[in-house]
């Protein structure tokens, strides 16, 4: 299944804007704890622009490309990054979004660049009532481009203050290996980072994913265990190898498998994996509209599903809402209540799944489940 077979790019913006018109109360209200957002992945066309204006910097889609002059010059570059068959197929798609996702981070180049960004993202999340969330970071990329620790983690610090202060918002950190780099790379990148561990909850694997095998990166991920992190890894839907790399993730990295799988929504087609899953009690982060730029509803409704009705612990996230339709978590949520014919007490269940398998202290895990319980009651009240 590819892009040849999905929804057109026009045809998913239509899907979006009428799940959003519909005026679902309950899943706009519903307290929400997001596990998976790329905090470059938040990078609009807007917020490029304003950057990239502020710094004095060149504007680019890519490495090699030409420069952009103009804010709506920038919007139409990102218009074409939309998967469509009738311009790319999967493997250019995946380049091209590679391509313009690490020169995105050419425009981030001080402390309030990265305060800007994370703030970018957490007001938004607040707007659609994120009480919590661990949000990813790839050091990697920007100490190629020679920014300091200190510059990207003194940004995230104000950020996480200013907003659990004022937008009700808590958050942690996920520091993620580049999993096109070189293990070296990542434990490098490791010893470098633990001066920051007040705000990195965990560490994860995320990028290109093939011919990259989780246990690749065996020694960083068990270093990060025996010193106290969390641990997760990206298992990209139909990626090269993804029932082994789902397999190794369970159970095998860092001695016995991870704390949560990223994606993996393919292990819905093998009951082994399922029944591993559900034995290590696995969190999964799902991001319903990443995957609907590459696949059919017949398809990615019921996978959803099967791992909804096993028991696994799905929860629903947004991935990257720049290069996705602009959809955040709240058109995710609305998205896999559509495909997944799921109810508000399903939706009840997916929030509160999410709460239970983040890595917050245990007192605002409970705050946030008693939230989504009054929330629910609000709407069906006992009788």
């Amino acid at each position: 299944m590819g892009i040849e077979d999905a929804l057109g790019a026009d045809l998913r913006e239509k899907l979006r804007d009428e799940l959003v018109a519909a005026d679902d109360k309950f899943v706009q209200e519903v307290p929400k704890v997001e596990l998976h957002v790329h905090i470059e992945g938040i990078l609009t066309a807007e917020l490029r622009w304003k950057l990239t204006q502020r710094n004095g910097t060149t504007l680019r889609m890519a490495k090699h490309g030409s420069e952009i002059k103009s804010l709506a010059a920038m919007e139409a570059a990102m218009d074409l990054l939309r998967p469509d068959s009738s311009r790319v197929n999967n493997d250019e798609e995946r380049f091209q979004f590679f391509e313009a996702y690490y020169e995105g981070f050419e425009c981030l180049k001080t402390k309030e660049d990265f305060y800007d960004l994370a703030m970018y993202y957490l007001e938004r999340a607040a707007a659609q009532n994120v009480r919590y969330a661990e949000i990813f970071f790839d050091p990697q990329g920007h100490t190629a481009l020679g920014t300091s620790w200190e510059t990207m983690m003194g940004g995230f610090r104000e950020a996480k203050i200013i907003a659990e202060r004022d937008l009700n918002v808590k958050s942690a950190w996920i520091m993620c290996f580049l999993r096109d780099g070189t293990p070296e790379s990542a434990m490098e990148h490791y010893k470098a980072a633990l001066p920051y561990r007040d705000l990195i909850v965990g560490v994860g694997l995320d990028s290109n994913e093939t011919d990259r095998p989780p246990a690749l990166f065996e020694a960083v991920f068990s270093l990060a265990r025996r010193d106290g992190f969390k641990l997760t890894m990206h298992c990209d839907m139909d990626s090269k190898n993804c029932h082994e790399h789902i397999r190794q993730a369970a159970s095998v990295v860092a001695g016995h498998g991870l704390d949560r799988i990223d994606h993996g929504l393919n292990s819905a087609e093998n009951q082994s994996l399922i029944d591993l899953i559900l034995k290590r009690d696995l969190g999964m982060t799902i991001c319903p509209w990443s995957y609907l730029r590459h696949t059919t509803h017949a398809e990615l409704g019921p996978k959803i599903r099967a791992l909804y009705d096993a028991g696994v612990k799905v929860s629903i996230n947004s991935d990257d809402p720049a290069y996705m339709e602009d959809c955040w978590i709240l058109q995710n949520m609305l998205l896999v209540k559509h495909l997944c014919d799921f109810d508000d007490k399903d939706i009840a269940v997916l929030a509160s799944n999410a709460v239970n398998i983040c890595w917050a202290q245990p007192a605002i895990k409970a705050n946030i489940l008693k939230e989504i319980a009054t929330v629910y009651d609000k709407f069906y009240p006992a009788k």
